[in-house]
């Protein structure tokens, strides 16, 4: 395994085997064919074509459209050809969270291939001259990467809350980090990626942050999401990213990140450049 690997392995698509999905004449996601046949049962909500899956309610307030796309996906979840929804609307837009057009299902973003957008913390400690980095074990039970390493702090992004919101909701869920703590945490930039998996395509963004937390900080989670917290020298995390794929993956692009900017990872890395652009791929 090494870190350019990580990257590669969060970029693997192939969009021929997408046709785009459209609204409003504009494109915003990228659909298997397969699964536009299952929305061609609803001609008066979606026009399919080989050339591409257009929304055509006559409705152009979001509102209305998405509760009628909604219960189009109960109705596929009835059917099995959606397992099941995850109760969390994502904001459908060819461009930010503000310009949306329309709300989907957490759960059936990839299957529509929306942007999707996700908030990830690095929480570390500073003891002397040495940097170390708070990791969190995924809990068993849980339904997506259970067991692997993840992020002190990092979750999906809904439409309706803010960023400063979600963060702070998501701190204190996953390590009860209290909101004067949360308010220190430096926005750091972006990473995103393309990824394909079975149910479809995930273009996804995430909006990253730097938190210093005192040596004494102690993560506690109260959602039941992590099982287990490690307080681990940045040397450690740095071999583990390199030659293991015990992290989440889209986690690994978050470390790399951390350190490049915090230059564990400098310009005399074979990868460097190629790292360092890598992190920020055009979404389609």
């Amino acid at each position: 395994m090494s870190f350019l690997q990580h990257l590669q392995r969060c970029n693997r698509h192939d969009l021929s085997g997408f046709i785009p999905f459209r609204v409003d004449d504009s494109v915003v996601g990228q659909i298997r064919p397969v699964f536009a046949e299952h929305l061609s049962a609803w001609p008066e909500v979606f026009a399919v074509t080989p050339e591409g899956v257009d929304l055509v309610l006559d409705s152009s307030g979001m509102d209305e459209r998405s509760a009628v796309v909604a219960e189009v996906l109960n109705r596929l979840v009835e059917c099995g050809i959606l397992p099941g929804l995850h109760g969390e609307q994502y904001g459908v837009t060819a461009h930010s969270r503000e310009n949306s057009v329309l709300l989907i299902d957490r759960a059936a973003a990839p299957h529509f291939g929306i942007r999707a957008f996700g908030q990830h913390l690095n929480g570390y400690v500073r003891k002397g001259n040495s940097c170390y980095m708070w990791i969190g074990r995924r809990a068993s039970n849980r339904m997506i990467y259970p067991g692997k390493l993840d992020h002190l702090v990092a979750g999906g992004l809904p439409y309706n809350i803010s960023l400063p919101g979600n963060l702070a909701k998501e701190c204190w869920e996953e390590a009860a980090i209290p909101p004067e703590l949360v308010s220190r945490a430096i926005p750091v930039g972006t990473v995103s990626y393309i990824a394909e998996s079975k149910r479809g395509l995930k273009p996804d963004t995430l909006y990253c942050y730097d938190l210093e937390l005192p040596a004494d900080f102690q993560p506690r989670c109260t959602d039941g999401e992590v099982e287990e917290f490690y307080l681990w020298p940045v040397e450690q995390v740095i071999e583990v990213v390199r030659e293991t794929e015990e992290f989440k993956q889209n986690c690994n692009l978050v470390i790399i990140d951390f350190l490049i900017r915090h230059g564990f990872i400098g310009p005399e890395h074979d990868d460097y450049l190629e790292l360092a652009t890598g992190l920020h791929p055009a979404l389609p």
